[in-house]
């Protein structure tokens, strides 16, 4: 047998190798603590030694500098000690070194935890007797100067001259003895030290929690600094000491100081996760409080370091004080301190730092405490909120948008919840009408009000809110000067603005007493068509920062709102993480508590809201889902076909008639050009059979979510129906109620995975037909294919569910008995739950923490929604889960490839979202690994991520494939470990010397480093840029610069889009390139591609529901078409079901989308239950069809053909949009005149030129409270 050698890589090697230059010393001491550091290098300074050697890991992270360190210092040690927290994992390689040279007798060796838990792991690998092992560990969880004396007493017994002179288990006499402990926990105050009582104070009480390392050696600056600006703004400070908040007496003491000193907001400097999610409350130190936990940040770099790097925080502090945190609920982010430049210790050869405060930081963070004690001390008539509503496009038909939310109604709800709990909705000092004071009855009124305003397309209507610019300009004035000046060297003067209006802004606002609605001004990349071009850092114009000093310094708002996926401010210029004051969303945020309704699916763009605008997020339900079954011709065609399969065997005459009827019938429904059909009709058949199976099977939205509802009904059923459809788990009641139906009933086939077009050969069932009212049919048919028994085992589902019949077997028994005790109650909780956390929010209280996730893929831990979501642990991305998903999907891909041309895949781009890996714990990245064949590599102990295995061809069994990443901004943000992983993977096989017709990517990089070189490049930058396969947008930038371009009309050809998705895109990134500009290795990359693949995990949505799709693989698909004159192909693979991965062709997904939920009368009629938005949601899907067929040609004519029949021909549909979303209805017919005057569409109908006559220009509907009137363009615009 023969062993297949893999070569491995480290995740741990970040920056460039450092040596530390250390001379030999008889006693080696490490940790990534400097507190410990400073604390025995005091020590060190008291006993008067010279041959102690201390170092930190962080500046041991590259394998060389560990080398260097071994060689130069730690080989002449007679003692080696480290401290890890996090156990091995932490630092891998160090400690597989050193337990080597450990074993083989160099030195003697003590790898002990860096925290209060005993590891059995790291003790096993020492080689110190168990006693001293113990003794040491107890002495460093005491702490203190006089532990530190004995600790390093110890250190000197255990490494005399001769490492040999102490016989092998003989224990020196210091591993004995009482230890006296440095305080665990206590009081804390810069005068007095520590103490375990404190005087309650009659201000409100702000506790400050922070670690006993920081009174050891780490520094009190920044915690004195807090201290004085929290008594400095009228509150009483209450530090709280404590050594780790998972010790049982450390909680108690926080708890009971909770008690003596009732807190009004906490300030946390802790970092870590309790998992406050499901937590007993004796285990939880913040059990029985409800004030809210703002995260406090120190940087484990200079000021200087954190100011000239936008990403804000290195990977390592990015984990532990952000992501971490988020799990138990805390929100804010905000910088605080950072560690300031390193002291040289001469005796122990060794750089000590401390944290030096961060001055503006620490305002911030007390000012946002203070507004909370505000905001729960004023009573709630008189306390005033703020809620934006997003615009985008800037269009009157596109107000308010949310995804799968009815923002209008929502809103409504909010204020009708508001009003009924107390608050002051209207007001004695505005005049009574209904444009202010009163609330509206339903969206579509509330819409109506902001019609008759200004709005970011009618800027010059009506009167809105007066914002006078003298008070603006007051305000502006206070801003960063970097901020001024960059605003007005972009937008000049204020008086230039659009909503500028005499000698005010007149501001997008209704108001309703102490509650303002407004409208999110425009970002500005409609004003300027050169923007969208050359621009992702787009500074906002003066409105846009207008609204929001005037909601804080005018409107004097106490709370924010943003109300529904999502706004643009959290997605404005500045650093990803730990915000300057320069960065425009916490410029902007203000430090104000800022609550944000988010679908409970969207993990990444959720957290963006947390980490740069200080969000506690109210997560809410998906919409309501539904199965998709066939409707009009679709049934009629369905119906020929069970009639063709029935008479199978007959007249052969009958059989040929209506083999041709059903072609026919396939052409004119224009299904032929949706279906690949072979010349072979039986095939063809079959085909179509397969493709309305599929359909019929199809989960698609029923309607949207109104915030704090629950469904009911029908919809309740069947949103039960899709949680229940998937495995959840490996217990009985876990399982998916479509397998426990078909085990019950003895079927002998997987209804999640077979095909549903395949001939159905099992047994004779009792089949149900499809449902009439009230409930369906039954009786015993003999079932003609799987799709047939997968229908009727659905209808036997949606009994159940309704509880009109038993379950027929112990299997699905197991899994009613979960669906009535856990899901339908879960289901039922949300809407109240996201009310009942609304309100707690506007009091100012804490909210509650839970998981993201999509539903439907069976993540039932999501519900109740009406939680602060938190994402996903950022170091275990890939999870092996994800790696598994990951690995299958890239083999049906590439077979799929093959099957269709008769080759392997080379080369192609993936689009890669930092939402869906959080979401999936990281299918996108483990897909792109095994494209390349490599596969992650996880620590044992704690499953975090720690490096890579590169799969030796002969294992992998195929060709690697040459894989360029296209990453969103926030999968920058969030994942720069998997960056600097999966850069050093494809690099370390970009070097193997494997043949070019195995390894493109060897080849590639070879071929480009040679050309580069040729062209004057050096060698070592030729082998940086030629390796480049990771590009992004700017640092600080995000999105794909395409949603603007396309949605302003000012463009020509596909070439102008695949310009602007090249200047956006251009940025390298990898382990050593943070967004380097490399317009000319994008385009290479990008020209050298056969293939475009994105990855689509859960059916809640899809690709005709948001324009991220068509950004980022239409424009890697249009831009590919650009530079090399011909299209690549374009894959869009199916994640939703993680045990079966589909591969599907673009072209095939739309086709799928269209047919299911597009025109499908089931998805039209949910919508129409919305008014405004329900017609929005029309609007929107045909916008982003256009998209589609601008970048990729996906969208076909006949597509829009039936479009334009399903919402502008169908009457009643019509008649729909243009009474509930006037504007929306002309935008509609724009689009769609659009799309045939460049080409995209050639309408069928007859009657389309009557329907697509544009109205006059000069008169335009406007809505107003008392109902549509026209009003002239010069009356418009005054």
């Amino acid at each position: 047998m023969h062993l297949l050698s893999a070569q491995a890589g480290a995740l741990q090697q970040e920056g460039e190798a450092i040596d530390l230059g250390q001379s030999p010393g008889r006693i080696v001491f490490a940790s990534a603590a400097d507190s410990e550091l400073a604390l025995l290098a005091g020590a060190v300074d008291r006993a008067g030694m010279k041959d102690v050697r201390l170092a930190n890991l962080l500046r041991l992270s590259h394998n060389l500098s560990v080398d260097l360190w071994i060689e130069k210092t730690v080989q002449h040690a007679g003692l080696v000690v480290v401290r890890l927290l996090g156990g091995p994992a932490y630092w891998p390689y160090g400690v597989d070194q050193l337990t080597t040279l450990a074993a083989a007798g160099r030195f003697r060796l003590a790898l002990l935890p860096g925290d209060a838990t005993p590891d059995p792991i790291l003790q096993s690998r020492s080689t110190v007797p168990a006693e001293v092992w113990t003794r040491l560990h107890s002495l460093f969880v005491a702490g203190g100067p006089e532990n530190a004396d004995a600790v390093l007493q110890l250190f000197r017994d255990m490494a005399p001259s001769l490492p040999t002179s102490l016989a092998r288990g003989e224990v020196p006499s210091g591993a004995s003895g009482e230890i006296r402990p440095f305080p665990r926990f206590g009081y804390w105050t810069p005068a007095g030290g520590v103490a375990f009582e404190m005087p309650v104070n009659e201000r409100p009480a702000v506790p400050l929690l922070f670690y006993r390392a920081a009174l050891e050696g780490a520094g009190t600056a920044t915690l004195e600094a807090l201290y004085n600006e929290v008594e400095r703004q009228g509150l009483a400070p209450v530090p709280l000491m404590i050594s780790t908040l998972k010790e049982a007496a450390c909680v108690r003491f926080v708890q009971a100081a909770f008690a003596a000193h009732r807190p009004q907001a906490i300030l946390n400097l802790t970092g870590f996760a309790l998992g406050l999610d499901g937590l007993e409350d004796k285990l939880n130190p913040f059990a029985g409080v409800d004030a809210p936990v703002i995260q406090l940040v120190q940087g484990g770099r200079p000021e200087a370091q954190w100011a000239a790097d936008v990403q804000g925080l290195t990977a390592k502090d990015l984990a532990m004080q952000i992501v971490l945190p988020e799990l138990d609920g805390r929100i804010g982010g905000i910088i605080v301190g950072h560690k300031a430049d390193a002291v040289w210790h001469t005796a122990t050869e060794c750089p000590l730092s401390a944290y030096a405060p961060d001055a503006d930081g620490i305002a911030r963070a007390v000012r946002l405490a203070k507004n909370f004690v505000r905001l729960r001390a004023t009573p709630r008539a008189e306390r005033k909120v703020g809620i934006v509503l997003a615009n985008y496009p800037i269009r009157d038909g596109r107000l308010a948008n949310g995804v799968g939310y009815d923002a209008p109604a929502s809103t409504v709800e909010i204020l009708r919840v508001m009003a009924e709990a107390g608050y002051g909705l209207t007001s004695p000092h505005l005049p009574s009408s209904p444009a202010r004071g009163e609330v509206p009855r339903s969206g579509n009124g509330l819409i109506e009000l902001l019609q008759s305003g200004p709005t970011n397309a009618h800027p010059e209507r009506g009167e809105g809110v007066s914002f006078p610019v003298a008070r603006y300009r007051e305000l502006f004035g206070a801003l960063p000067e970097t901020v001024r000046a960059a605003v007005t060297a972009r937008w000049g003067e204020p008086e230039h603005d659009p909503f500028f209006r005499g000698a005010a802004f007149h501001l997008p606002v209704v108001r309703f007493g102490n509650v303002a609605i407004v409208l999110q001004p425009a970002r500005g990349y409609d004003r300027d068509e050169t923007a969208a071009y050359h621009d992702p850092d787009l500074v906002p114009p003066h409105a846009y920062l207008a609204a929001y000093l005037w909601l804080r310094h005018a409107f004097g708002a106490q709370a924010l709102v943003h109300n529904g996926k999502h706004g643009s401010m959290e997605w404005l210029p500045g650093k990803a993480v730990a915000l300057d004051a320069a960065s425009y969303p916490a410029l902007l945020w203000g430090e104000l508590p800022h609550l944000y309704p988010f679908i409970v699916n969207d993990p990444g763009e959720g957290t963006q809201a947390k980490r740069r605008a200080g969000a506690a997020i109210i997560d809410h339900l998906v919409p309501p889902l539904t199965r998709a079954e066939t409707y009009g011709p679709l049934k009629d065609l369905e119906a020929l076909l069970d009639e063709y399969y029935a008479a199978s065997g007959m007249d052969r005459r009958r059989l040929r008639d209506l083999r041709r009827r059903i072609l026919d019938f396939t052409r004119d429904a224009r299904l032929d050009r949706d279906i690949a059909l072979p010349d072979d009709e039986t095939e063809a058949l079959k085909r179509i059979d397969t493709f309305l199976c599929d359909l019929k099977e199809a989960q698609i939205r029923d309607g949207l979510h109104v915030f704090g509802q629950s469904p009911t009904g029908r919809l309740e059923r069947d949103l039960l129906a899709a949680l229940a459809r998937v495995p959840r788990g490996e217990r009985a009641e876990d399982q998916s109620l479509m397998r426990a139906l078909a085990d019950d009933l003895k079927l002998g086939f997987d209804p999640l995975t077979a095909g549903l077009g395949d001939e159905w050969k099992g047994p004779e069932i009792e089949i149900v037909a499809p449902p009439s009212p009230p409930l369906p049919a039954r009786g015993r048919v003999v079932a003609r294919s799987v799709g047939d028994v997968v229908e009727s085992l659905e209808m036997i589902a949606a009994e159940l569910i309704d509880g009109a019949s038993p379950a027929p077997g112990s299997a699905s028994a197991a899994v009613m008995a979960e669906v009535e005790a856990v899901m339908r109650p879960r289901l039922g909780a949300s809407g109240p739950a996201e009310v009942q956390a609304l309100l707690d929010g506007l009091d100012g209280k804490f909210i509650v923490p839970g998981p993201s996730g999509a539903p439907s893929r069976g993540r039932l831990d999501v519900l109740p929604t009406g939680r602060n979501f938190y994402s996903v642990d950022n170091r275990a991305v890939p999870t092996p889960t994800a790696w598994e998903l990951g690995r299958k999907s890239a083999e049906a891909l590439l077979m799929r490839h093959f099957q269709d041309h008769g080759v392997y895949l080379r080369s192609l781009a993936l689009s890669v979202w930092g939402t869906s890996n959080m979401r999936t714990g990281g299918d996108d990245i483990a897909q792109a690994l095994a494209l390349i064949g490599a596969r992650p590599v996880w620590d044992p102990s704690s499953l975090r991520l720690s490096g890579y295995e590169i799969i030796p061809l002969a294992k992998l069994g195929r060709p690697r494939v040459d894989v360029t990443l296209r990453i969103s901004g926030l999968f920058r943000d969030a994942f720069p470990q998997q960056i600097a992983l999966f850069d050093r993977a494809v690099r370390a096989i970009g070097a193997l010397d494997e043949p070019a017709d195995q390894n493109p990517v060897s080849a590639q990089m070879r071929n480009d480093a040679i050309a580069l070189m040729k062209a004057g490049t050096d060698e070592a930058e030729a082998a940086m840029k030629a390796g480049h396969r990771v590009f992004g947008s700017k640092p600080g930038a995000y999105g794909a610069g395409l949603q603007a371009l396309i949605d302003s009309g000012r463009w020509q050809s596909k070439a102008d889009l695949g310009r602007a998705f090249l200047n956006w895109g251009q940025y390298a990134y990898g382990a050593h390139a943070a967004g380097t500009p490399e317009l000319e290795r994008f385009a290479a990359r990008l020209g050298d591609i056969e293939a475009v693949v994105h990855n689509q995990d859960n059916r809640e949505h899809d690709l005709l529901d948001s324009d991220d799709y068509y950004q980022f693989e239409g424009g890697l698909v249009a831009t590919a078409e650009h530079l090399t004159g011909h299209r690549p192909l374009a894959y869009h693979n199916d994640h939703s079901r993680p045990e079966r991965p589909v591969a599907r062709t673009l072209e095939e997904e739309i086709s799928r989308v269209m047919r299911s939920r597009v025109v499908n009368p089931k998805w039209i009629d949910g919508v129409k239950r919305h008014g405004y938005k329900g017609a929005f949601e029309i609007i929107a899907t045909v916008d982003y069809m256009f998209a589609f067929a601008a970048t990729t040609g996906a969208v076909k004519t006949h597509h829009f053909d039936l479009a334009f029949e399903a919402f502008v021909e169908d009457e009643a549909t019509r008649a729909f949009i243009r009474e509930n979303n006037r504007f929306g209805y002309d935008e509609l017919i724009a689009k769609f005149n659009e799309a045939r005057a460049r080409g995209y569409w050639t309408p069928r109908s007859n009657s389309a030129a009557e329907y697509l006559a544009t109205p006059h220009p000069a008169r335009r509907a406007i809505l107003t409270p008392e109902g549509p009137r026209e009003q002239t363009e010069r009356s418009e615009k005054r």
